[in-house]
């Protein structure tokens, strides 16, 4: 317990991210001050909405500072007490917080988040009840308002947000069609997530021809995570009113600024009279209560579920991270750091 694995930026990626994009940097385990618990991660999640902040470019006033070089990088995972010198808690509690790639991380009572681990495994806090079931939630509860009978249209729908974006959806009375990269993920969308129409954007020729026919009455919401380029390709779908909702760029982030692809059919917007926001999760904090309580209850009553993909060892981090970009993966990438201590 005197180690302290740590995961930094070794340099900026120039495209897709690999296994040289980080390095470890071991340090000693940190010690707890009053008012501050000693955590020891457990479940680290990978998300690509890591990925802009890797690199130094910003495009004018941006919320996102770059990492720099030699950070910890990471951002939420799950973990249990070890040392605590805040009353609220005790060695043994599962928690989530901020508390990066690394193996043992000190944090302040104040912002960790106690789980009930015997209600839902400690997972389901980097998942469903975690950002990405809060990104889902906010992006079309505060930003979409979907009413019963919309047709609502999820891109990467068999990922993270995507896949719990859909079934929320669903559970409000939309009609949902997923767009995703392949016939397992298709299967997946279709089986799995019980959405209504799931549209292989690899298998067919023209996407926009395929959503106007998988949606003959027009797109209401469209609630994007991939990119430009899909967002141009559904414009000409949306009904009059149409709301859309920018939750991530997995398509883009990996590019220059020059190379990203430019949204063109931006007539629709007046003609359709439609609304384009973008999601910040952290915006619509003080709905938090509202969503982790609604969410809480569809989990246990079995109406929002998630793949979980858990990798074991603490050196598959950097694997993890990569892969996300290749279309390989379905739900949540997590990596259970040290199996023999979990």
């Amino acid at each position: 317990m005197s180690l302290n694995r740590r995961l930094v930026l070794a340099r900026r990626p120039s495209g897709l991210p690999d296994l040289t994009t980080f390095r470890r940097d071991d340090r000693p385990v940190p010690r707890p001050a009053e008012g501050e618990i000693l955590v020891r991660n457990v479940y680290v999640p990978v998300d690509p909405g890591m990925r802009p902040v890797l690199s130094d470019v910003r495009i004018g006033v941006d919320e996102f500072e770059p990492i720099a070089l030699g950070a910890l990088v990471g951002y939420m995972t799950a973990g249990q007490v070890v040392e605590s010198r805040d009353p609220r808690f005790a060695p043994g509690d599962w928690v989530t917080d901020r508390l990066m790639w690394q193996d043992f991380a000190v944090t302040s009572g104040r912002t960790a988040r106690k789980l009930d681990a015997q209600a839902l495994p400690p997972t389901a806090s980097l998942g469903i009840l975690g950002v990405p079931g809060l990104s889902a939630w906010s992006g079309l509860h505060c930003l979409a308002d979907p009413k019963p009978g919309e047709t609502v249209v999820v891109t990467s729908a068999a990922g993270t947000v995507g896949s719990i974006a859909g079934q929320i959806a669903r559970n409000l009375g939309c009609r949902v069609v997923g767009v995703a990269g392949g016939e397992a993920k298709c299967r997946y969308v279709r089986e799995q997530l019980a959405l209504d129409v799931a549209i292989d954007r690899h298998a067919v020729p023209d996407l926009g021809a395929a959503l106007r026919d998988a949606c003959p009455q027009g797109v209401d919401i469209l609630f994007d995570n991939v990119g430009n380029a899909m967002v141009d390709a559904i414009l000409p779908a949306m009904r009059r009113g149409g709301r859309i909702v920018i939750c991530g760029q997995t398509a883009d982030y990996h590019l220059a600024p020059a190379e990203r692809p430019g949204i063109r059919n931006t007539n629709c917007f007046v003609t359709r009279r439609l609304t384009m926001r973008g999601l910040f999760v952290h915006d619509h904090a003080a709905e938090y209560p509202r969503a982790l309580e609604q969410l809480t209850r569809w989990t246990l009553g079995g109406r929002l579920r998630l793949e979980e993909t858990i990798i074991e060892g603490f050196d598959q981090l950097p694997g993890a991270f990569a892969r996300l970009f290749t279309g390989e993966t379905i739900g949540r990438t997590l990596v259970r750091i040290d199996r023999d201590r979990a």
